[in-house]
């Protein structure tokens, strides 16, 4: 007697791998790694340094909605390598990306506005940011496929706006940090029937 149970020849892969190619909207977490160095501006803890000496950011990206919703995607971020600036430079493009996507920037835009949007008071400014990556495959340590956050998705790729949920939305300065519902008075009588709160 053979059925699926018995014969385990036609069983499929099970890959975890998502699809070269995938655009997705993701959340950045940084895994802190207890590195600071205050002449180059990385404080927090959020740096890790390797034993080679290279230095970088220990990216989690979760994928917040669509077929591979909740599924975390590891990468490194590179700030410092010994053997000279490349790994540095592709992390400042990736971060670069990455303000640009989250706040709604054309790569192309020179304004004040867009210059201020790519400037960050510390790491802490990219912990939980979101934007829209465009998802790579890489190797693990062991040559095993994995996948690789490699670049940001900007406004001015086509799927951007239908991705990130911003559709018929144009760019939003950062958020200040008071918000401002939060110090609106309570009122004091009933809502009015039909009227939000924050209409009265």
């Amino acid at each position: 007697m053979t059925g699926s149970w018995n014969d385990f020849n036609d069983a499929k892969q099970n890959s975890n791998i998502i699809p070269k190619g995938t655009l997705a909207k993701v959340r950045l977490t940084i895994r802190p790694g207890g590195f600071d160095d205050p002449a180059q501006g990385w404080a927090g803890g959020y740096a890790t340094r390797g034993a080679t000496g290279a230095v970088y950011l220990n990216g989690e990206f979760t994928v917040l909605e669509g077929p591979y919703a909740r599924r975390k995607i590891f990468t490194l971020i590179g700030l410092h390598s010994p053997k000279g600036p490349d790994w540095a430079n592709m992390g400042r493009s990736l971060v670069r990306g990455m303000l640009n996507s989250a706040r709604g920037i054309s790569d192309k835009d020179t304004s004040p506005e867009a210059q201020a949007a790519r400037r960050i008071n510390g790491f802490a400014d990219l912990d939980g940011l979101e934007f829209v990556a465009r998802i790579d495959i890489g190797s693990d340590a062991m040559g095993e496929d994995k996948n690789e956050i490699r670049a940001a998705v900007t406004p001015d790729h086509r799927d951007y706006a239908q991705v990130m949920g911003t559709a018929g939305h144009g760019y939003q300065p950062p958020a200040q940090p008071a918000p401002q519902p939060a110090a609106a008075p309570k009122p004091t009588a009933p809502a009015a029937p039909g009227r939000p709160a924050w209409a009265q």
